[in-house]
């Protein structure tokens, strides 16, 4: 990126907000470098003669005076082989470099190639001279990881005919792969790589509505919450309820090709954690490591407030580059309410009139802006990809009704409210299945009738009814205790407890049960109804409850067998389910029995 001669000089500071003279020399969203250090930063406002610039790294050192550098492009990210299997922080700088250059610290100004320019790549070129390429069409291909295929596509920009192509071969990113020719007889060379603004959707043929659900291995959120590939997701959460947890699991066990997983303004602790686990972790699907198919983006709370927005926009253009090779890839946002607080401190540096709890007045549009770059789509190249965005929300105190979750809600389908009181417990996932839902079953339900059957979401709707009912009764029971239940209602209640710490209780530290497959989540869901339907039954023949549940019944014991099938049959030998429906009816039959005797 060619940088123009500086005319234009700092007017005032104030944090990261910079105000340069010489407006005219500026446009929106042009990325600067600022001082005699070159900080990265970006014009966001130009008013009379002076330009608004936000600075995405540490100011301080800088005086009035001092240069300002326009740069004639906007903030962009390289995109390329060599994304993968990388950490960077919010302006797509490899952190491996960084240290390499800086040190443990990031220096100021620190400048360092995005991608490998030294690396070489084992390229096949596809297309041949006279070939017409159009945007989006892959050219050549390079294995980028043992498990992801880099495929080169032409930049959404440029078209035209292929008048010069070099062999299959070994390349640098910045190596000329061919030239092409467009209808006004202007050329272009082509390369591994190209840039694209970070802050601008990269375009699409169309929008397909999704009927696959993203399959996470987690019962709660598949059976009850599901979520579309192509969707957007929201985890709000206090503290301590895990929702960082939450979405290493959703980053380890869920069915998408690649992860982006994004750290916006977490704790330099939690970071150091996230990028040591994922070092660790290995994908269960090709047993390689699993960073072999992420990429991480690292902005931590220490680092300078303006990069937190920067590091959602860098993280969503790098999966809409992966979906435009018919990938599906989900990106995780932990949290998108650093974001927000970004947000509203610069807003209250550039003395903008305050909304709601001090953020700006267009928080909801950056919101949108956000989430609605998630999709299933039709490529340029017509593939089909997909982004599924799961965003984690950290409102103070678990309050529900604070600005970013209440309008998070209006821009995602899917809300997966994290219970404080459920972590405590230790019941993980913490979902709480009364102030969550999902509004992607009607777009899913002909994916489980067709692989599943009709009998899952029959079988899932019970099981969200005798929460419900649960929820009720509870209630009552707070007020005037159990005792003046019918004996109908407390069976509904112990079968709720089953539901609850035999199903929706997950172990992530258990090889059975930390991924659980579909299959299995229907014959758990079967069974627990089972046991439920034939103690109705037996209620309406003059057994109590205190025969079912006595100390002299072997019900209870089936309770609680019921309870741990989720670690005593393996998720290869589903076979086993059918002697849990035997140990059903001989047991109830034996008390019926009993009773008859008596």
């Amino acid at each position: 990126m060619q940088i123009q001669n500086q005319a234009s000089q700092i007017y005032s500071i104030n944090g990261p907000v910079i105000r340069a003279t010489a407006s005219h020399l500026f446009t929106m969203k042009e990325m600067v470098y600022v001082g005699h250090d070159r900080l990265i930063g970006e014009v966001i406002h130009i008013q009379n003669e002076l330009a608004v610039i936000q600075a995405y790294e540490n100011t301080s050192g800088l005086k009035t005076g001092d240069p300002v550098y326009c740069s004639g492009a906007p903030l962009s990210v390289t995109l390329g082989p060599g994304i993968l299997n990388n950490i960077f922080d919010g302006i797509e700088r490899p952190l491996k470099a960084l240290e390499e250059v800086s040190g443990s610290f990031i220096s100021k100004g620190a400048h360092v190639s995005r991608l490998d320019k030294e690396r070489t790549w084992e390229v096949t070129v596809l297309s041949k001279q006279g070939d017409r390429l159009m945007p989006g069409d892959v050219y050549a291909t390079c294995a980028e990881t043992p498990l992801i295929a880099h495929k080169i596509l032409t930049p959404p920009s440029i078209s035209g005919v292929v008048t010069s192509v070099k062999p299959s071969g070994s390349y640098h990113i910045n190596d000329e792969i061919m030239r092409i020719t467009d209808d006004k007889g202007h050329e272009a060379p082509l390369t591994l790589c190209h840039e694209w603004p970070i802050k601008t959707p990269r375009p699409i043929y169309s929008r397909i509505p999704s009927k696959t659900p993203l399959i996470t291995g987690q019962r709660v959120i598949d059976t009850l919450f599901p979520i579309a590939k192509g969707g957007a997701a929201a985890i709000p959460g206090g503290f301590g309820t895990g929702k960082t947890m939450t979405q290493h699991q959703l980053a380890k066990w869920c069915d998408a090709d690649i992860i982006v997983y994004v750290g916006c303004g977490e704790r330099g602790n939690e970071m150091s954690q996230v990028l040591e686990e994922f070092s660790a972790l290995i994908d269960p699907a090709s047993g390689r490591p699993l960073t072999d198919r992420t990429v991480l983006i690292a902005n931590t709370s220490n680092m300078p407030v303006a990069a937190r927005e920067a590091s959602i926009y860098t993280g969503i253009t790098l999966a809409e580059y992966y979906r435009d090779m018919g990938y599906h890839v989900a990106i995780m946002a932990d949290s998108t309410s650093r974001w927000a607080e970004a947000l509203r401190e610069i807003s209250g540096r550039l003395e903008e009139m305050p909304a709601e709890e001090g953020f700006p007045a267009y928080l909801p549009s950056r919101l949108s802006e956000f989430y609605e770059r998630a999709g299933y789509v039709q490529t340029l190249g017509r593939e089909e990809g997909s982004v599924t965005i799961i965003g984690a929300v950290s409102p103070q105190g678990s309050d529900f009704s604070e600005p970013v979750t209440q309008n998070t809600k209006r821009f995602t389908r899917c809300f997966w409210a994290l219970d404080k009181s459920l972590a405590y417990e230790r019941h993980y996932p913490s979902i709480n299945w009364n102030d969550s839902y999902s509004e992607y079953i009607p777009d899913l339900t002909a994916f489980y009738n067709k692989n599943l059957g009709q009998e899952f979401l029959r079988c899932r709707n019970e099981l969200v009814q005798i929460l419900h009912e649960e929820s009720k009764l509870m209630e009552i029971v707070k007020l005037i205790g159990s005792d003046v239940l019918p004996d109908d209602q407390k069976l509904l209640i112990e079968i709720a407890r089953v539901i609850r710490v035999g199903f929706l209780q997950q172990n992530a530290f258990h090889p059975q049960d930390t991924f659980v497959p579909l299959e299995k989540q229907l014959k758990m869901m079967r069974i627990i109804l089972y046991l439920y339907h034939s103690c109705k039954e037996l209620l309406t023949e003059a057994v109590t409850l205190s025969d079912i549940l006595g100390p002299h019944a072997a019900t209870p014991n089936l309770f609680e067998k019921i309870v741990k099938i989720k670690y005593e049959i393996p998720n290869d030998h589903l076979e086993r389910f059918e002697q849990y429906h035997e140990w059903i009816d001989e047991a109830l039959s034996g008390l019926k029995e009993r009773r008859t005797r008596h």
